[in-house]
């Protein structure tokens, strides 16, 4: 099979985020330091994509579809060597509506919920699936009513 753990498979950015998106902010990914890194007072460095060596950095967005509100706030991870510019505001408010480019999803299981009973007890599994989403990159989101006027 071709599709392997940790492949990122193509999703249209109207697929992941039907409402929209809306970005907050720009920052760099860092990597781990270990505390004896820390200590020995090394630089922390931004992480690097594994696929093409790009810097790594993270678009915090609100998802304008989500259900609930522990949903409604995703990262979207873009390779790029500068720091990529979000789009403008819109005029009087902090709106940033914002179309991702090369959009993919990387499904991985979240085990944190996942604890194994006490003896003699079933075992309690809280798993759930997980999305990691990554773009080529972002650009302003034009209203459709506005496009289809034009």
């Amino acid at each position: 099979m071709a599709i392997t753990g940790g492949s990122r498979l193509p999703a249209g950015h109207d697929f992941v985020f039907p409402r929209g998106a809306l970005v907050m902010g720009v920052e760099p990914v860092l990597k781990f330091q270990s505390a004896d890194e820390r200590a020995k007072g090394l630089p922390v460095e931004q992480e690097k994509d594994k696929e093409n060596g790009l810097l790594v950095w993270s678009v915090l967005v609100i998802d304008q579809a989500a259900e609930r509100k522990t949903d409604a706030v995703v990262t979207v991870k873009i390779a790029a060597p500068h720091q990529p510019v979000p789009p403008k505001a819109i005029p009087g408010t902090d709106v940033r509506p914002v179309l991702f480019e090369g959009l993919t999803v990387t499904p991985w299981i979240d085990d944190k919920g996942c604890r194994a009973g006490a003896a003699g007890e079933r075992h309690r599994c809280r798993a759930k699936l997980g999305y990691s989403l990554r773009a080529t990159g972002m650009k302003p989101a034009v209203a459709k009513s506005a496009a289809k006027a034009a």
